[in-house]
């Protein structure tokens, strides 16, 4: 006669009502900086919180070999910049950089300033792929 075994019923995950939002942007002073702010989960269902939903000016994806590394840039237009596969550093100006890996997000509006010309030792980020597998992103511009 087979036994049964009784397997405790699975804790519920909590429900989430915001979506992390990580923001690369431009301070006052015309440094990159990184904050995060929370996207309210308001419509939907129990089973699918969902955000309003947000206009985008269209997507593009890109590929970065091994190795790739950019000199510090602004971002041209601000973007969500979602990781598809590999990883991405973001360096700052103060020396500070972020991983993110596959399946992470961040959104960038780290623009040049009005009025501002580009210097390379104030303004901007750098960004590189890491690891020994090429980095494949996700731009969705505003």
């Amino acid at each position: 006669m087979k036994q049964s075994v009784h397997q405790p019923a699975a804790t519920p995950e909590p429900l989430l009502t915001s979506f992390p939002k990580v923001i690369l942007f431009t301070d006052t002073d015309g440094r990159a900086r990184f904050r995060q702010e929370e996207v309210p989960l308001a419509q939907g269902t129990e089973q699918a919180r969902l955000s309003e939903l947000f206009a985008s000016g269209g997507y593009q994806l890109r590929r970065s070999p091994v190795g790739f590394r950019s000199q510090f840039h602004c971002t041209g237009n601000p973007q969500w910049v979602v990781i598809v596969a590999g990883q991405m550093e973001i360096g700052l100006q103060d020396g500070s950089s972020r991983l993110f890996r596959a399946g992470q997000h961040f959104y960038s509006v780290d623009v040049l300033p009005t009025g501002a010309a580009f210097d390379a030792l104030v303004h901007g980020h750098w960004s590189r792929q890491v690891g020994d597998e090429p980095l494949v992103t996700l731009f969705v511009r505003d």
